[in-house]
């Protein structure tokens, strides 16, 4: 199957995905007309953290020949992105070209008795749930959003609560087509151009532009997940519970990162399988709620946060209870409310998220930890999770086996910067990573240790496409804007 094998390019199969509107997909960055360029006074692109701020150029893509022909003259570089919600400046580009793919999100093709889905990359996790899930398919793995792009989920070789059973996306990506900025077209598959499927899977959208992909969805009878949820008190009690929990698909943890002492690293851990009793499969209803104002940047602040996190432990009164959840709140918590990001205020929000592997994730993670509760800046958003021995495909993919955190801080420029520069330093010192996609702090000392492999990964980025990331991390370096053809 390749690019152009296809009967009709652009047809879309039995159900009205094609041209979903921006409000229904909580698409927060203005769609600029196809024949024009980004209006005058257009808010530049924003990350989800909504910093870094960069001035770019913005050109739609519709179609699949729309480029390489859209970066004709373009000067600073070029840049695919999707919905924007990776955390820093991954997808972002300062006064360069940002090719918006969220136009090319037509469904290609569909075996619904294998589970292969053949779509755009612009479509999102969203549009692909809303087709597969009356039809008995679910996403193989899936971030705590739904509202990314087919294509960013593989460039950012996400993963999520499974991640001990079924690896990253990467994983379930059989084949796609990437153009590079030259016109050549490469159909990409683990066993033709393996070099290349590799380099992108992870590759942070920069070695050419994904124009299709085909994943191998997973059957379902249900919405519904069996869910339990127990408290714990400390990293032992966490650990013990991952232990028991080998067995079961979905795994994740809330953990209060603003209690010390006794309460000192408590948390909810959450897990959950698909249910097996067939119930119905109907279409997700849209989000009804949006966040309706940026927060003052007081808000957020120990007490506040310490507060609801008292709360949000004790609202289950019970060490453990169990319950029948719809998949939307167990995966998804989050997309009930659009824009949810502004209770972080106009400065935006950082996000730090590690991997300590298991030699050093114990005393890392408690370290780590216990800077967070002594620094005065609280998590409102702490993730506590720990990653299997499934390989990724992709030569730059972030998991490993070990424990990862993440955690979600207002800025707070006088000390938040200060608190990210030691918490990556401790990172590296344990001997983890940080991952690209929700980072915008991360040195390129640190970057060229967490991943050594990036020299052989430049050889495949495309030399037309770079980052704000890139720029940051690799910056005058042999590599950075070349590439082979």
């Amino acid at each position: 199957m390749r690019a152009g094998w296809f009967p009709v390019i652009g047809a879309c199969i039995d159900y009205p995905v094609c041209m979903p509107s921006s409000a229904e997909l909580d698409f927060h960055t203005p769609q600029a007309d196809e024949a024009s360029e980004t209006p005058a006074g257009t808010p530049p692109f924003e990350s989800w953290g909504r910093y870094p701020a960069y001035q770019a150029e913005l050109k739609p893509l519709h179609w699949q020949g729309d480029f390489p022909r859209a970066i004709d003259g373009v000067h600073h570089g070029a840049l695919a992105v999707g919905m924007g919600r990776s955390y820093g400046d991954v997808c972002l580009l300062k006064d360069g070209t940002l090719l918006q793919t969220t136009g090319m999100n037509r469904l290609l093709d569909f075996d619904p008795a294998t589970g292969l889905l053949t779509a755009e990359a612009g479509i999102t996790l969203a549009q692909i749930l809303d087709f597969a899930v009356p039809r008995g398919y679910f996403l193989p793995v899936t971030p705590g959003t739904k509202y990314v792009t087919l294509g960013g989920a593989i460039a950012n070789d996400i993963h999520g609560k499974n991640h001990h059973h079924a690896g990253t996306f990467g994983r379930h990506v059989t084949q796609f087509e990437l153009v590079r900025s030259d016109g050549n077209h490469l159909h990409c598959t683990p066993t033709e151009n393996s070099d290349y499927f590799a380099a992108t899977i992870g590759g942070m959208g920069l070695t050419g532009v994904m124009m299709w992909a085909q994943i191998r969805l997973k059957p379902i009878v249900s919405r519904m997940i069996d869910y339990q949820g127990i408290q714990f008190h400390g990293i032992d009690e966490f650990l013990e519970l991952t232990r028991q929990a080998e067995g079961i698909e979905y795994t994740v943890s809330w953990v209060d990162v603003t209690s010390t002492g006794k309460n000192f690293c408590r948390g909810i851990f959450m897990q959950g399988d698909h249910s097996t009793f067939p119930a119905p499969l109907k279409i997700s209803g849209k989000p009804k709620l949006t966040f309706p104002m940026e927060l003052p940047g007081f808000a957020l602040n120990g007490l506040t946060v310490g507060v609801f996190n008292s709360v949000f432990f004790n609202k289950q009164m019970k060490k453990r209870v169990s319950a029948l959840q719809d998949y939307e709140p167990f995966f998804y918590p989050l997309d009930a409310v659009l824009k949810w990001n502004k209770m972080y205020g106009k400065r935006g929000l950082l996000q730090f998220q590690y991997v300590i592997p298991w030699e050093h994730a114990r005393e890392g993670t408690v370290a780590i930890l216990q800077a967070v509760a002594k620094s005065g800046l609280a998590s409102f958003l702490a993730v506590l999770k720990a990653f299997g021995d499934v390989p990724s495909p992709g030569m730059m993919s972030f998991p490993k086996p070990g424990i990862t955190l993440a955690l979600d801080f207002p800025i707070k420029p006088e000390k938040s910067f200060a608190l990210f520069d030691r918490l990556a330093q401790m990172t590296e010192e344990f001997g983890g990573r940080l991952y690209p996609a929700k980072d915008a702090r991360m040195t390129s000392p640190q970057f060229q240790a967490f991943y050594p492999q990036w020299e052989r990964f430049a050889r495949y980025k495309d030399p037309a496409l770079t980052s704000g990331f890139w720029e940051r991390v690799v910056g005058g370096q042999a590599g950075v804007r070349g590439g082979v053809r």
